[in-house]
């Protein structure tokens, strides 16, 4: 099993920037994924998140993204997706996405991870 993340880079504040991580070796259909995000000196925090109700996807975004972030699927292609807006200086970190099998949107443990993928913001 393996997540691949691309789509990061620099970006001026106020742009925006797509996100891609690509899974690999099964099928995340019905699992829970999630785009995390960690600052240099910080903690990492989930930023959104997505999982299988049964009948819909239903999500999550932190506060500070929300409204600016959007998180989406393309199970043909087994890619989730973090679309980015009105990019911040703060929003600067580096971007892992995450699956785990889980209908849960909030989930303490993720069982697989990218290797992450650069975001830097510049005002």
């Amino acid at each position: 099993v393996q997540l691949v993340e691309s789509g990061g880079g620099l970006v001026q504040a106020g742009g925006s920037l797509r996100l891609s991580c690509a899974a690999s070796g099964r099928t995340f259909s019905r699992d829970a994924m999630g785009w995390f995000r960690q600052a240099a000196g910080k903690e990492r925090e989930c930023v959104a998140a997505s999982s299988w109700t049964g009948l819909t996807y239903r999500t999550y975004y932190a506060d500070s993204v929300k409204g600016r972030f959007t998180i989406s699927r393309d199970n043909t292609k087994n890619t989730v997706y973090l679309q980015m807006n009105s990019l911040k200086p703060e929003d600067t970190a580096v971007y892992y996405c995450a699956a785990v099998t889980s209908s849960s949107i909030i989930v303490p443990t993720y069982d697989y991870w990218g290797q992450g993928t650069q975001v830097t913001v510049y005002s």
